[in-house]
């Protein structure tokens, strides 16, 4: 397996994206989940279904759109350029914004499935002991939920580091700023580099395989001592 140096910045960039979308994911979807799993509010099944869109609309649709948003005629980027940061569409900030919610229910509906499941319970126990709510979460909930937190990385990650469709219409195909593994792989394709794009997207199917392997194996450990 030959790698070039452009596979190696697009493996390396597309690592850094998925790492630092997967890491602001979690620290946003958090309090998120934690409000979907206990909120009685009517906009719960609003926010549910805004939630859940990327799972139903193709990218190419979220990307267009987001586009449209973060463009110079459009509300984001009306706002990023009033406040100096120029435009995010075609830049590496862009591809965070908008992976930020196609990867959203992937990190949200995890953690939300794990504090429906803990309950109240163990926050009102720790509140008994004196502990204020964030000293609770951070000591009783957080520990409870951290099979969550695992499964949420993981899958966070996973669908960052595959997308195509939402990055080729959000970054477009600049070397070292946007052009991560799948476009890479697509521009092999469209150049007839089959062997090249055969590398990459082994690599790819290696690395995406693995990481479900890990994640399915410490599910089944979890289960297992469960059961016991």
């Amino acid at each position: 397996m030959q790698l070039s140096p452009d596979d190696i910045t697009a493996i390396f960039l597309s690592l850094k994206l998925a790492g630092t979308v997967t890491f602001l994911l979690l620290l946003l979807c958090t309090p998120l989940a934690w409000w979907l799993a206990h909120s009685t509010s009517i906009l719960k099944p609003i926010i549910s279904a805004f939630v859940a869109l990327p799972l139903v609309l193709p990218p190419t649709v979220l990307g267009f759109y987001f586009l449209i948003i973060a463009g110079p005629s459009g509300p984001l980027g009306s706002l990023t350029e009033a406040l100096g940061l120029g435009l995010l569409p075609f830049t590496y900030w862009g591809l965070v914004v908008a992976s930020l919610f196609y990867s959203l229910p992937f990190v949200v509906q995890p953690l939300q499935n794990a504090f429906e499941i803990q309950g109240r319970r163990p926050m009102e126990i720790a509140a008994t002991l004196g502990a204020r709510p964030i000293d609770g979460f951070f000591s009783v909930m957080l520990p409870l939920c951290r099979p969550a937190y695992i499964t949420a990385a993981t899958l966070g990650f996973a669908h960052t580091l595959g997308e195509f469709g939402l990055i080729l219409m959000m970054g477009g195909n600049i070397p070292g700023e946007t052009r991560v593994v799948s476009v890479q792989i697509y521009n092999h394709v469209e150049a007839l580099e089959y062997g090249n794009a055969h590398s990459l997207a082994a690599l790819m199917l290696g690395f995406s395989l693995l990481i479900l392997l890990l994640l399915y194996s410490f599910q089944g450990r979890k289960l297992i001592g469960f059961k016991s």
